[in-house]
């Protein structure tokens, strides 16, 4: 037996999220010599029979096994019905469901079946509707095909049928009546079959959602009550709900309202399912809530006790992917002593595996909070499997998978653990039951339940709409249907059995994944960030945003520029003149340095920019990215180039710094885009005059101090605070500049290009990154929570303070009314507040001045368009914050003028998305487009014509990252070159071409040397 947790378990006691994957994999491993080694030759005995029935006998075409034989995920085919699947019966026009069964089909080949099927005829037949579908589509060459007689709907009620097939196979019922009476049937043929309906609440993004999903889960169990059979939780039915369907803010950040709100709400369904006696079992989440799912958890097992403490029908889902499922189970297994419940427990291998690899590596974390190899989270779940059999007095153990091997292990390991009891034993003896998703695994069970028909089986049923439960099945045929996996592996016969049972408890030598930090290759080092869904990593940040004090700094008179001026021309010569490779390695000493004051930064941020944590972190993170990327790149592009040319000479380019560089920085990013535009000029040779932004000289001034602290000399960089009208046209037009780099508005922008045309001297470049009216373009085949989560990310984040912001959403008119309802109630979500507050979602505007700028443009528009939604905002925050705002508008051209804020500008559209484009084009700027739509020959089309700098498909629209997503635009938004971009550099370099005639002392010696060796 495991050893157990006597003392009672917070979410604060489990283990950091990010270990050592191979440390981890030790304390499992150990842990399973320890109580019971696995043979797992015994396994292969085991298992060996169910693999070679189910290759003998396959599954029904439909069933997971077969339909990934036919159509690997891999292939053309799988991809297409795949995105058919996810986005097609969700579409309400019949233009845009053309032109994405166009799109999907006609990169696919469904003719027939795929060759050597044991299903050739099922296969057939399924695929005729596909293969008439892509038949029916116009032909690539423009000539009329049967489309023209039997019309367009034809193609798509083909189309809409198949994947209709497909939803039938994988949702057990559209209603929960209809799923109970299903279940009903497949109990006729295997009495020991029970289920837990899941309703597929996904993630509520509005409070309305919510409610709605609380009702349905309400009217499900009274339903399962009213026909359930059996005795007990265990023996009946039950319903899987998640946290997230019923609260639109499930995050660690919003605590006090999950309490507050969503416990309640839970609570009532506990009751109901109590009163009936059956079970409710708690859905998994991605790992950034797992501590918060404990904390509720425990909360609800409060209120069990309290108010049904005999009921064993709770109980929560584990995924073992994650490296903290063992110490979650001990946790969950303490809980029930402490209380003296008993839970059920779902064990499962996980479900957003590559969401969560994403997460890490873009915040940048010390680790994977989830396993990098497919058989290292199979060596977890065998830890944790053993853990709960340990634990079985207080947990009704639950083993959901589709791998023979998998479930071979368990039944050796419940059979060591005495399992089953013989009929005349009066001891209580292991109880467990074996779980499988509807629709997959079929084959397998078949088998299993045959070898051993007293071992109970529960199916997890999806129930609902198919147009609403499709998006969920293709998370899980991407996830059954990756190479790697047990599913995939068992439908290809290519995969020998010896290998296809392969014991997984040999950890692999390196991580599948490279470390975060290791992103970006052995060149540069990805920077460091914080989990602020973690107490322990927002800590520092909180101490440093209740200390910070952002010192004064001092304005420079016209006196203090022409001297800093004299100062940095004459110090040009020695730094430019520096090798590369040595200014370089101080840009570089000065992202360290950042890094490691992390904490300390993102206090200045919050105290003078108004920047949440959040924020602040991205920023920093940011500035120090700039700081390693400008290093490699100067040590890679500076470098001499030889050129080619007659014998006898030489040619090189060379690069070097103008002189003297003014960059003139933004107070939206007033560290990341001052450390970009001074470490870019720095590296390249130039001294540097600094004029950060007349708000935020702070930030400015500690990081130019910094920079200084890394090695770069006092005569190579000068900070120079104060007014633009002011210092910033000194420094402009003083005769020693020999460039501009600014970030800033349009109009600013063009002050200082006439400045420079109108000097006598050298013609001097502008680097200029201004402003944009970014638009977001939706059709109807985009999921509306994804819209809504990328709008409001876009639009709202950094209280709408960004050059990419979101400025006008343009939505399909047949999607228009559901996106627009949803995004009224996810503004009402928001929360304003202290930009320090972890809790706060969007901060202060920058100062009283944008202030009352924009709340006069909010009366304007109060004025001349339609309100759609508002977030509340209480009155001790009028003053400095504008509450995020969306107001619909007649027409794209409507919108003249950025608003620089959280203000949102709404215009339905419809017809010819060129048309749209073209629309956008003409307000003549050019910085960031976001784009939303499942057709993915129209993203890309619209890519194309869109005259802008980024363009973003299927997802939000900010926080383009160094050297990923190169930043800035063209038009009216910006010159370029990108910022965070592969030729950003040369913009600030000169150019030297140097030739030499290696001959002119006598002749070509090497050209001779060599004719004389071969003469």
């Amino acid at each position: 037996m495991l050893p157990i947790a006597t003392t009672l378990p917070t979410a604060s006691r489990l283990p950091p999220p990010c270990r050592d994957e191979a440390t981890v994999l030790q304390g499992l491993l150990a842990g399973l010599r320890r109580d019971g080694p696995i043979d797992w030759s015994a396994v292969v005995a085991t298992a060996t029979p169910w693999v070679t029935a189910v290759r003998d006998k396959p599954a029904p075409f439909w069933a997971m096994e077969s339909l990934l034989r036919e159509y690997p995920i891999s292939s053309a085919e799988g991809l297409a019905l795949m995105r058919l699947a996810e986005a097609l019966l969700r579409v309400p026009d019949a233009a845009t469901a053309i032109a994405l069964t166009a799109d999907q089909l006609g990169r696919a080949d469904f003719s027939g079946a795929a060759e050597g099927s044991p299903h050739k005829l099922l296969a057939g037949l399924s695929a005729s509707a596909l293969g008439l579908a892509k038949r029916l589509l116009p032909a690539g060459s423009g000539q009329p095909g049967l489309l023209d007689r039997l019309g367009a709907q034809t193609v798509v009620a083909a189309t809409v049928r198949a994947i209709g097939l497909l939803g039938r196979q994988f949702v057990l019922g559209q209603t929960i009546d209809a799923a109970l009476g299903e279940a009903r049937s497949a109990r006729r043929a295997a009495p020991q079959l029970r289920f837990s309906f899941d309703m597929l609440g996904e993630g509520a993004r509005t409070d309305a959602d919510a409610l709605r999903y609380g009702a349905a889960y309400q009217a499900a169990l009274r339903a399962i009550a009213a026909q359930a059979t059996g005795q007990g939780p265990a023996e009946r039915d039950g319903l899987s709900i998640k946290l997230s369907a019923l609260h639109p803010r499930y995050e660690e950040s919003q605590l006090d309202r999950v309490l507050t709100e969503l416990v309640p709400r839970v609570a009532t369904l506990i009751d109901l399912a109590a009163a009936a006696d059956i079970n409710l079992t708690i859905d998994a989440e991605e790992t950034d809530r797992l501590e918060l799912s404990l904390t509720v958890f425990e909360a609800l097992a409060d209120h069990v006790a309290a108010t049904a403490p005999q009921w064993t029908g709770f109980g929560l889902a584990i995924q073992s992917y994650q490296t903290r499922a063992r110490e979650m189970i001990d946790a969950v297994a303490a809980i029930g002593r402490a209380r003296g419940l008993r839970f059920m427990v779902r064990l499962v291998k996980g479900a957003y595996w590559d969401g969560e690899i994403k997460r890490a590596q873009e915040l940048g974390l010390d680790g994977y909070p989830v396993f990098t190899h497919k058989h290292h989270t199979d060596i977890s779940y065998l830890a944790c499997a053993q853990a709960l059999i340990g634990h079985a007095e207080i947990i009704l153990p639950q083993f959901a998978t589709h791998n023979a091997g998998t479930i071979a292990a368990i039944v050796g390991m419940a059979r060591a653990a005495g399992w089953p009891r013989a009929a005349d034993d009066p001891r209580p003896g292991l109880r467990f039951e074996m779980q499988r998703l509807h629709g997959m695994g079929e084959g397998v069970y078949r088998e299993v339940m045959a070898a051993l028909p007293m071992l109970p089986l529960r199916i997890y049923a999806p129930v609902g709409e198919h147009r609403d439960l499709l998006a969920y099945l293709v998370r899980r045929l991407l996830e059954n249907g990756a190479n790697s996996s047990f599913v995939h592996q068992l439908a290809d016969p290519a995969v020998g059995t010896e290998l296809l049972l392969r014991s997984p408890l040999q950890p692999a030598l390196v991580p599948g994944q490279p470390a975060p930090v290791a992103l970006y290759g052995p060149g540069r080092a990805n920077s460091r960030g914080l989990d602020l869904a973690v107490p322990e990593q927002r800590a520092p940040l909180l101490a440093a945003v209740a200390g910070a004090a952002v010192p004064p700094v001092a304005e420079a008179s016209a006196a203090d520029v022409a001297a800093a001026m004299d100062r940095l021309q004459a110090g040009f010569d020695a730094w430019s003149t520096q090798p590369v490779t040595e200014r370089a390695a101080i840009v570089a000493r000065a992202g360290q340095l950042l890094e490691a004051q992390m904490a300390r930064f993102c206090g200045l941020l919050a105290a003078e920019a108004g920047k949440t944590l959040g924020d602040a972190v991205a920023e920093v993170r940011e500035a120090v990215d700039f700081c390693r990327y400008y290093a490699q790149q100067a040590a890679e592009k500076l470098q001499p180039i030889a050129l080619p040319g007659p014998t006898g000479e030489s040619n090189a380019l060379r690069l070097h710094g103008r002189g003297v560089f003014v960059c003139i920085s933004p107070w939206n990013f007033p560290l990341a885009i001052f450390a970009g535009q001074v470490v870019a000029a720095l590296v390249t040779g130039n001294a540097v005059a600094a004029k950060p932004a007349e708000q935020t000289p702070g930030v400015a001034a500690a990081f130019t101090a910094l920079l200084h602290e890394a090695g770069v000399p006092a005569d190579a960089l000068a900070l120079l605070h104060g007014p633009g009208e002011t210092v910033g046209a000194q420094l402009v037009a003083h005769p020693a500049t020999a460039g501009v780099c600014f970030t800033g508005s349009t109009q600013v922008a063009k002050l200082i290009q006439r400045s420079l045309a109108a000097g006598d001297g050298a013609i001097v470049p502008l680097i200029a990154e201004t402003g944009g009216l970014n638009a977001m373009v939706v059709d109807s085949s985009a999921l509306p929570e994804q819209v809504v989560d990328a709008v409001v990310q876009s639009a709202f984040r950094s209280a709408g303070q960004r050059c990419s912001a979101l400025r006008l959403l343009c939505l399909h008119e047949r999607i228009a009314e559901p996106v627009i309802a949803m995004l009224q109630g996810a503004l009402a979500e928001l929360r304003l507040g202290a930009a320090g507050d972890v809790a706060t979602d969007v901060g202060p505007v920058i100062d009283a001045e944008a202030h009352a700028h924009l709340s006069r443009a909010v009366t304007r528009l109060e004025a001349s368009a339609r309100l759609l939604g508002r977030t509340p905002m209480e009155a001790r925050w009028a003053a400095t914050h504008i509450a995020p705002v969306a107001f619909e508008i007649g027409a794209v051209e409507d919108l003249q003028q950025e608003v620089f804020g959280p203000v949102l500008h709404v215009v339905r559209w419809g017809g010819d998305v060129t048309a749209l484009v073209a629309r956008i084009n003409r307000l003549g700027y050019g910085l960031t487009l976001g784009v939303q739509t499942r057709i993915d020959s129209r993203a890309l089309q619209i890519a194309a014509q869109a005259r802008v700098g980024n363009v973003y498909i299927n997802r939000n629209m900010v926080g383009a990252v160094v050297g990923v997503q190169p930043f800035g635009g063209e038009g009216l938004s910006g010159t370029g070159p990108k910022a965070g971009g592969p030729h950003y550099l040369y913009r600030f370099c000169a150019e030297q071409t140097l030739t030499i005639n290696t001959a002119a002392a006598g002749g070509n010696a090497a050209l001779l040397t060599g004719e004389a060796e071969t003469g």
